[in-house]
């Protein structure tokens, strides 16, 4: 149900509010431009600052400007597993077509409680579940492989965004299951592909929405040694721009540049320094968006 290049949407805001008429414009560019879906709200769409309405008007906004073109995969995880059991409920009804389930962090439950959790959210809400496994935004917790292949036995439990970094998880992840399997990496990308990956939940196509989009369809095609082309073209952007510092803070940025949305963050999150921007602007002139 889920594949190809599906976007990480960010959150547009101005003067410390949600930006909803540019939020609007972002979906459709990402239609027009023809990613293979859209998930708003998730790390990228800055939900850990947005106010529990906010987080719920961004996902039916989202909801209704796609109008069924194309799928939405809600954000709608949480540490708390009734909460993400009320989101996931609001998803639904709204009409998203999926959720997107990070792990619960900051309380690092044991695996038997991921399983648990998960596997609540999955019988208590009828709706596909996205998995996404993301240590390093879980304080270095994360799903292993054997609580992976346990939930993937789950019913509604569809697909994982794989965000550990390593090629190995990834691939037992194939071998032991028959969920799809989403890169949650841009960098990582093709070489996910390469061991049974289906696409990817992008943040670089948040400003080339078009690049991504040919690289996984040549993915899906099985044509690795044209993909490869794109995946040239697009790792050292999505390698450089994201190591900057910390996502979503350079995509919005290059949003910003590009004249897409502003880059206004909320606290504790904090715009690129001068530096920042003038090296993220020299890779997005070497990339062709901006004129030299």
């Amino acid at each position: 149900m889920f594949h190809g290049a599906l976007v990480a949407l960010i959150t547009p805001f101005h003067d410390g509010q949600v930006d909803y008429q540019t939020l609007e414009e972002l979906v459709e560019f990402q239609i027009e431009s023809g990613s293979d879906g859209i998930v708003p709200v998730g790390t990228t769409g800055e939900s850990p600052t947005l106010s529990y309405e906010e987080h719920k008007e961004v996902i039916r906004r989202v909801v209704d400007v796609v109008a069924g073109r194309i799928p939405v995969i809600a954000g709608t995880g949480s540490n708390s597993t009734a909460e993400a059991i009320e989101l996931t409920e609001f998803a639904k009804k709204t009409g998203a077509d999926a959720s997107l389930q990070v792990c619960p962090y900051y309380n690092k439950p044991t695996q038997e409680g991921f399983y648990q959790h998960f596997k609540a959210i999955a019988e208590e809400v009828d709706i596909p579940l996205v998995l996404y496994n993301i240590p390093g935004r879980c304080g270095g917790t994360g799903l292993s492989i054997d609580t992976v292949e346990r939930l993937s036995k789950v019913e509604n439990i569809v697909a994982i965004k794989e965000a550990t970094g390593s090629l190995d998880f990834a691939a037992e992840i194939a071998q032991r299951t028959e969920l799809t399997l989403l890169s949650g990496d841009d960098s990582l990308t093709l070489p996910i592909a390469s061991v049974g990956g289906k696409g990817v939940i992008s943040v670089v196509a948040n400003i080339v929405p078009a690049d991504v989009k040919a690289m996984t369809d040549l993915i899906l095609e099985g044509d690795f040694v044209s993909a490869r082309k794109w995946h040239r073209k697009l790792f050292p952007l999505a390698k450089s721009m994201l190591s900057l510092t910390t996502n979503p803070i350079p995509i919005k940025a290059a949003a910003a540049m590009l004249g897409m949305a502003s880059d206004e963050m909320r606290l504790p999150m904090l715009p690129l320094d001068d530096n920042q921007k003038t090296k993220l602007r020299a890779m997005l002139k070497d990339y062709g968006l901006l004129e030299g």
